[in-house]
């Protein structure tokens, strides 16, 4: 485009409808602007320092549509009829639309307001044999794909501190990346998948270092693969990995173990795997290891312990949340790996197109923040979590309980609960005994519920619970003998320093009701 030619002929025009000729100057500047911006986007392939304004992004966002086939319309008895030289789809004739579509899949999109809730981008992304795969109909919507693939890798390198490389010759965990329409855990069932793909059709076991978290232990059944369930061991009040069970694991079951799953991110008083150890078991047994990482980009000390694990081992891939480490809607994830073919084989995998709808929150949500809108939120959280678990002792003190000390841990922090229960009556077996008490603890959680309070975990002693036919002692706890109940709350990105204090408000009163509670039950039962 030559601007110069433009802009006269923009300033003529609007002059001739009476509008001053400094007034076009002010609005053909603004034009110029917002297209450096454009361009520096394209070129740089790095998210903005400053977040972009709403009309920015969606003037973006609209022209990425038009790109697309399903929004090529003319008006009623319009005629787009060109030169002899044009392309046959430029001398589309009398009607609706630009685009004769007849295939099975068009764009179609029969309500307006789903389609301008998508900002006309219907036709989703990938093609059939590759997720990652240009899709001819939209243009505009492959390089929205494209495009947030590379901030969102932007954001985990200079945001969240995972290295892309390490040195000159190795790659870090975020060197290669995919993001799927998919949550966390479906997204690991298609990378294991991918990976049991590529493996020898012996290898069926995946060893998960236990966390007591339905969906990854669901999401390997998904993927046809048998889990085995690794113990883990307590330290102080600290549930940690247990090393000495995993490279017993490994030797007991050799050739038919296809992966490693270990978890950085989970809630107290389990802590981070030793993913840095176990990276060092897989490079020694030659089986993948899988990060599972659902919302630890906020967290540096877990970046930096995934960028060591890279260095001293083997760490073949990285599953990651969108919704709780950029603050979207619920739907999305990426995967990370220093291996690009890796990231190419989960490409592969997916079955057909997908919906680009998750893609299109990040994509905006990473813009509307820019660098260092996200670097504040995660400076906002360190700045709480500074004073968080002190508070949090107080209250919890005020009431005969404590702080569970679980420093390896930054996100989740939990309280004991072991005051709530009440004293083995006599002739009551354990069985009976745990049962029944499980029921009350679990009622404070409901207590909390009732008075609007979301978002924390309550877990009783001993309960157990069995998934797909493996029965889990001491769910919740990840360990099948944690010695107290307690309840958790964690200080993530996004939340603020006044729902905090309201929290921890509400907490203590609530502790107090159930106490005083507790009192009128025993003394009924006194009675009785």
């Amino acid at each position: 485009m030559d601007n110069n030619s433009t802009a006269n002929d923009l300033s003529k025009s609007f002059q001739s409808l009476g509008i001053p000729k400094t007034h076009v100057t002010v609005g053909w500047s603004n034009f110029i602007a917002t297209q450096k911006q454009y361009k520096s986007l394209f070129v740089n392939r790095r998210l903005p320092d400053h977040g972009w304004s709403d009309v920015q992004i969606q003037s973006l966002l609209f022209l990425f549509s038009t790109l697309d086939t399903n929004n090529k319309t003319l008006a009623k008895g319009g005629n787009s009829n060109s030169s002899d030289d044009d392309n046959d789809c430029d001398n589309a004739v009398d009607g609706d639309t630009r685009w004769c579509g007849v295939g099975e899949r068009e764009g179609r999109v029969y309500s307006s307001l789903v389609l301008q809730r998508h900002f006309g981008l219907s036709h989703g992304m990938g093609r059939s044999g590759d997720i990652t795969e240009p899709q001819p109909k939209a243009a505009g919507s492959s390089v929205l794909v494209k495009l947030t693939l590379l901030l969102t890798l932007d954001a985990l390198k200079r945001g969240s501190g995972l290295e892309g490389k390490i040195n000159k010759k190795q790659n870090g965990p975020a060197a290669f990346g995919i993001l799927l329409p998919l949550c966390t855990g479906m997204s690991m069932s298609l990378l294991l998948q991918s990976i049991k793909k590529e493996g020898s059709p012996n290898k069926d076991i995946v060893l998960w270092s236990r966390i007591d978290q339905k969906s990854c232990f669901k999401a390997i059944g998904v993927a046809g693969l048998r889990c085995v369930v690794m113990p883990t061991k307590i330290q102080g009040d600290e549930v940690i990995t247990d090393l000495e069970a995993m490279e017993a694991a490994l030797q007991e079951h050799g050739d038919r173990v296809l992966a490693v799953i270990t978890t950085t991110s989970c809630f107290a008083p389990r802590v981070p795997d030793s993913v840095d150890e176990v990276a060092k078991l897989c490079q020694k047994f030659n089986v993948y290891h899988v990060i599972n990482n659902a919302y630890g980009l906020q967290c540096s000390k877990t970046s930096k312990l995934i960028n060591r694990a890279c260095v001293l081992g083997r760490v073949d891939a990285v599953v990651c949340s969108t919704d709780k480490n950029f603050l979207v809607p619920v739907g999305g994830a990426i995967v990370v790996s220093p291996n690009k073919a890796i990231i190419d084989n989960v490409g592969k995998v997916y079955a057909g197109r997908a919906s680009s709808s998750p893609i299109v929150d990040l994509f905006i949500t990473l813009l509307s923040m820019g660098l260092n809108g996200y670097k504040k939120l995660l400076n906002e959280r360190m700045n709480m979590l500074k004073n968080f678990p002190s508070r949090l002792d107080t209250v919890a003190k005020k009431h005969g309980e404590r702080l569970l000390i679980c420093q390896s841990n930054t996100i989740s922090f939990g309280i004991t609960l072991d005051a709530l229960a009440r004293p083995q009556q006599d002739g009551e077996t354990e069985d009976e005994y745990t049962q029944s008490v499980a029921k009350d603890i679990s009622s404070f959680g409901a207590m909390l519920f009732s008075r609007c309070v979301s978002g924390t975990r309550v877990v009783p002693r001993a309960q157990t619970k069995v998934l797909s036919g493996e029965e889990f002692v001491g769910f919740g706890s990840s360990t099948g003998n944690y010695k107290h109940s307690y309840m958790t709350a964690a200080c993530a990105i996004g939340v603020s320093t006044a729902e905090i204090d309201e929290f921890l408000v509400r907490l203590d009163k609530t502790l107090g009701e159930y106490a005083s509670k507790m009192v009128k039950t025993k003394a009924r039962s006194n009675i009785d």
